[in-house]
């Protein structure tokens, strides 16, 4: 795979897929190997997908120093790999807690994005989550399923802050809890240390980020499936406005794991930013498997 060398000297790997424009994936977890995301549904058939493992992931190495997993330090971490591209913009497509990294970047780097798709994200960097009555309310809609008895006295436990076995809410993550969702679930490891340290204190300034934002021009696209238990799905009606030419989108499908069930769509927010563009098939947005417990999500 090949690599390039961040701004602290630490060697980074990314993984190139696909053909046509390029563009810059960068997965959740917080810190979850980048292979989770497999091909995105077949989106390598539109993109040339460049999915970089951030450090302490997948093919990149650790850094010398822990701090720098914090999101906001890994924010420099994007801009060499878009100088080592030569591009002098990327289009950027963030998964789950990634989209706190990919939003930090482009309220550093606004000049340098050309556009950007959410999917199903964290909102930790412009200070937004989900409530824990919030994902209870998505939750119900998959009333039916053979698993939900379990898995919603599970989440009651939780969001109500008393113990119960987090696994038991893992199906509420898929968009259908069978095979193909268990072997994602069992997947590819996440850094727990990185984890811990990438949402840590420091990382993050709503009110800074928001205001940098508006100076953000490329089209931005919040994606999301109609039981996406992510901030994305109850929340995107209040978010603030943090660009020029943002769009919601929630489709109708339940939200999934990028690719693991379902494809996504050809990731370009289209030029008046109102969305994607589509594929043969309609798209059910994914939701994350890795934002944390249900009452709040990490990163």
């Amino acid at each position: 795979m090949p690599t390039f060398s961040a701004f602290d000297g630490t060697v980074l790997s990314f993984r190139v897929t696909g053909q046509g424009d390029p563009l810059v994936v960068l997965p959740g977890g917080p810190m979850q190997d980048a292979a989770y995301l497999g091909d995105l549904g077949g989106l390598p058939a539109h993109r040339r997908l460049v999915t970089l493992d951030l450090r302490g992931t997948g093919n990149s190495a650790a850094p010398a120093d822990p701090a720098t997993y914090r999101c906001d330090h890994q924010v420099a971490d994007v801009e060499a790999l878009r100088l080592h591209l030569g591009l002098d913009r990327i289009d950027l497509l963030a998964h789950s807690a990634g989209a706190n990294l990919a939003v930090l970047y482009a309220a550093a780097h606004p000049e340098s994005v050309g556009s950007l798709v959410l999917v199903t994200p964290s909102l930790f960097a412009v200070g937004l989550d989900a409530t824990g009555e919030d994902r209870l309310a998505v939750a119900r809609l998959r009333a039916g399923e053979p698993w939900y008895p379990e898995a919603i006295e599970a989440l009651e436990l939780l969001v109500g802050g008393s113990p119960a076995d987090f696994a038991l809410v893992t199906p509420f993550f898929h968009g259908r809890y069978d095979a193909a969702a268990r072997a994602a679930v069992e997947g590819p490891a996440r850094n727990a240390e990185a984890a811990r340290i990438f949402g840590s204190d420091g990382a993050y300034d709503p009110a800074a980020t928001r205001a940098a934002l508006g100076a953000l021009a490329a089209p931005v696209l919040l994606s999301a499936g109609s039981t996406t238990s992510t901030a994305c799905r109850p929340r995107c009606g209040s978010s603030p406005r943090c660009s020029r030419r943002p769009t919601a989108s929630c489709s109708r499908g339940p939200g999934t794991i990028p690719g693991s069930t379902t494809p996504v769509r050809s990731s370009r927010p289209s030029r008046r930013g109102r969305r994607l563009s589509p594929t043969r098939r309609r798209s059910r947005a994914p939701t994350s498997p890795g934002t944390g417990r249900p009452g709040r999500s990490t990163g």
